[in-house]
Order: C-alpha cells, then sequence, then structure tokens
C-alpha cells in the first residue's frame, strides 16, 4: 500500500513538471480593460416666479418686471444648456386685456444671454452656454401697453440639455 502512495505522488510530480504551461503561484499575469461610461444630461432649475405682474402707469411706457434664477446643468463634453421661457396663459388686465395692443418681451444680461418677444404662441431663448456648471442671473421681462393698468401673466422656464 505505501508503494503505491509514492507511486501516485511521484506520477503527480512528474506530470506538474511536464507540463510547462502550467502555472505555478509565484507567476503573475496582467491585462488592460477598456471602460466606458455615459451619463444622460440632467438639469435644475429655480426661479423667484413665474407669474409676472406689471403696474403700466403711462400709455406706451414700459413697465419691468424682474425673475431671478438659478440653473445647473450636467451635461456631455462641449454641450449646450439653453433657457427657454414662454406664455404659459393669458395676459390678464384692464377690461380683460384681450383687445389691448401689448409688447412682452425677455432679455438676459451677461454671457450667453439673449433677448426676444413672447408672443402666445412661441418660446423665446432666454440664454444659452455650453458646458456644465452652475448660472445664476435675471431674467427681464418689460411689458409696454396701449392702456394703462395692472397686468399679469404666467410664465413657463425650461431648462433643457439636448
Amino acid at each position: 500500500m505505501r508503494v503505491a502512495r509514492l507511486f501516485t505522488v511521484l506520477l503527480g510530480l512528474t506530470a506538474s513538471i511536464a507540463r510547462p504551461d502550467v502555472c505555478l503561484a509565484a507567476e503573475s499575469a496582467a491585462a488592460s480593460v477598456v471602460v466606458t461610461a455615459q451619463f444622460g444630461s440632467r438639469t435644475a432649475l429655480k426661479v423667484s416666479t413665474e407669474l409676472l405682474q406689471f403696474d403700466v402707469t403711462t400709455a406706451d411706457q414700459s413697465a419691468v418686471a424682474i425673475v431671478e434664477f438659478s440653473a445647473a446643468a450636467r451635461t456631455r463634453q462641449s454641450g449646450e444648456v439653453v433657457l427657454t421661457v414662454e406664455r404659459a396663459g393669458a395676459l390678464s388686465g384692464p377690461g380683460g386685456a384681450a383687445d389691448i395692443e401689448t409688447s412682452l418681451t425677455v432679455s438676459m444680461a451677461g454671457a450667453g444671454g439673449s433677448a426676444g418677444t413672447l408672443d402666445p404662441s412661441a418660446q423665446v431663448v432666454a440664454g444659452r452656454w455650453v458646458g456644465s456648471g452652475k448660472r445664476a442671473g435675471q431674467l427681464a421681462f418689460s411689458l409696454r401697453s396701449s392702456v394703462p393698468g395692472v397686468y399679469a401673466v404666467p410664465v413657463r422656464f425650461v431648462l433643457s440639455a439636448p
């Protein structure tokens, strides 16, 4: 029985020496792994109000409403971030304001700022910039009316990173 065990051990050692492709504990291997990750765009927007209120004291003079905003975006490298604004309802004012001639504009000062007229059925680009990060500023809305009075209009803001 002892001879059979000795023969089995010797046979095992011979087999491992004869096979050089078997790794020993002292050997090591190295490899490279390429990992690619893609993250979707993400935006966050805070505004001081979504209801603009104007007090037009003299006909054909502009009344101004200021909206503070804080915008944050994460986008791809060199990705564009766009802040748009649109009317979210009808202009209310003296006599319902339906037949009153008015003009509502928006502008943003500073880098990436833009200006435009807020028509009832269209979005206006108020700001545009490139790359991720945080921005804060003010949007100035100006209402010109042919009839003095207090006016209000709801607006909707959208921050996107297409």
